[in-house]
């Protein structure tokens, strides 16, 4: 059942949460060693369900009443170890829930485990984990994309309804196409970051993933809200979140002309032509936009994500928290922690980080990454301001294989290609399922100007109702 449903039948006293959360973790052990997208399941999530029933039966009206959710391992949890898939942290337990896990069991969702992730978000296809990859429900030879993989594949394969990740360049729209699942980013500072551990704290945001735009909506409502504990948490309107399609047949989409040059495969191609018809028989206007800046973003993200990474990993020393080395000295101590416990992909990050960071180096790389990405959001604001969202694709390809891309980070930094931008101008942005290429899903990217979440909800909706949900299926497992 979706998410929607649950709580209205548990509201209406026509199923037990608990027995919800049975059903969840019986498909989970039934598919789970194929699949491997949780890191650890909550001990206490029966227990949870349990509390849920009692609220409602005492009237309490709780808008994810019973709806077991899926959380990226990199949101804390009291305790539940938060791993972060690293080595650093294989046996951290914090003392506290962040923002957003609060905010779920607030609503009455239950929280059946913690998904696995690229070590520290840092990756496009979940295979950077220090506890091995997830592989894609709907070809099990294939990535789910990263780093918010193990999220986005518990969705596509029907533990759960909704779940949450995080997007610091594409994280969770990307592994949403992989997955043909939903996948929404909302502005920077629309949901807390409070509890998110920290890659790039300017460019960090947490998402949700669903497999129906009105599950996606509910889940995201509970999320958003000002936190006074986040310093970057917008103290804003929160925006209805009730989709609505009648409200996106006058709306004019700009396709950005950049993203259909090269390297898009042609079932990309033919799903933006297909999205694109769709929408104008049912009076959607769509125009062509142009972001001349666009091909400087993957350069100036991968500076600016990296030079915040070397700084925000700074604190994982052996000395304060985490793994901690054997040494006789405490430098030592130090370089042994960090090169036992950190994998390559995050070594390689930090190194970069730092070098850009560097004196001399500082004003050529990280302080013209920081010009392109002021142009780069003026630009987008420009075409906005002729259009009430912008399309491009969501990746160049469908997922690609597991291994294909481990040995050429470059390969894999360009599976981005099409999200980072959206994450340096700090926009809401939303993917959408939109078509199949060799049986493998492909997700199509909506963008809105900041704090128009509800025009991508609308949109999305309009899709999913004149296409009669034909690409929001469950990955086919069974």
């Amino acid at each position: 059942m979706d998410a929607v449903t649950i709580a209205r039948r548990a509201h209406a006293g026509e199923l037990d949460p608990a027995d919800v959360v049975r059903e969840t973790l019986a498909r989970i052990e039934r598919f789970e060693a194929q699949v491997h997208a949780f890191l650890n399941l909550n001990p206490q999530a029966l227990a949870e369900a349990e509390r849920v029933r009692r609220l409602v039966a005492a009237g309490e009206e709780l808008p994810l009443a019973g709806v077991p959710v899926a959380v990226k391992d990199n949101l804390t949890t009291r305790g539940l170890p938060t791993t972060c898939a690293s080595g650093v942290l294989r046996d951290f337990v914090p003392p506290f829930d962040a923002g957003v896990v609060e905010r779920l069991r607030a609503a009455g969702a239950v929280i059946v485990g913690k998904t696995n992730l690229d070590e520290f978000a840092m990756g496009s296809s979940t295979e950077h984990s220090h506890f091995g990859p997830t592989r894609n429900p709907w070809d099990l030879e294939r990535v789910p994309g990263g780093s918010s993989g193990g999220s986005a594949a518990a969705v596509a394969a029907g533990y759960v309804p909704v779940a949450v990740g995080s997007d610091t360049g594409g994280s969770v729209r990307q592994p949403a196409a992989f997955t043909g699942t939903l996948g929404f980013k909302p502005t920077y500072g629309r949901i807390s970051r409070y509890g998110l551990v920290a890659f790039a704290s300017s460019l960090d945001q947490v998402g949700t993933f669903a497999r129906s735009t009105a599950d996606l909506a509910r889940i995201s409502r509970v999320l958003m809200g000002h936190d006074p504990r986040d310093a970057t948490s917008l103290n804003a309107p929160a925006p209805r979140l009730e989709p609505d399609p009648r409200r996106a047949r006058g709306y004019t989409l700009g396709i950005v002309r950049e993203t259909l040059e090269e390297g898009n495969t042609p079932g990309v191609q033919e799903a933006l032509e297909r999205f694109r018809a769709v929408l104008e028989a049912e009076g959607v206007r769509f125009v062509e936009v142009s972001l001349p800046s666009l091909r400087h973003a993957l350069a100036a993200y991968y500076l600016v994500a990296t030079a915040e990474a070397s700084s925000n990993l700074a604190r994982y020393d052996g000395v304060h928290y985490g793994r901690r080395a054997e040494a006789d000295d405490v430098l030592s101590l130090m370089q042994r922690t960090r090169e036992q416990g950190f994998g390559p992909e995050v070594k390689r990050r930090i190194l970069m980080g730092t070098f850009a960071l560097s004196s001399g180096y500082y004003d050529a790389y990280y302080g013209r990454a920081l010009k392109a990405r002021r142009r780069i959001a003026q630009e987008f604001a420009q075409a906005l301001a002729g259009a009430d969202l912008l399309v491009t694709p969501t990746a160049p390809t469908p997922a690609f294989p597991l291994g294909a891309k481990l040995d050429d980070p470059l390969e894999m930094y360009l599976s981005d290609v099409d999200t980072v931008a959206v994450n340096l101008a700090g926009l809401p942005a939303l993917s959408l399922p939109a078509g199949f290429e060799s049986g493998l899903p492909l997700g199509v990217q909506l963008i809105a100007p900041a704090l128009e979440e509800d025009r991508l909800f609308d949109l999305a909706a309009l899709f999913e109702q004149v296409t009669e949900g034909a690409y929001l299926q469950t990955a086919p497992l069974d």
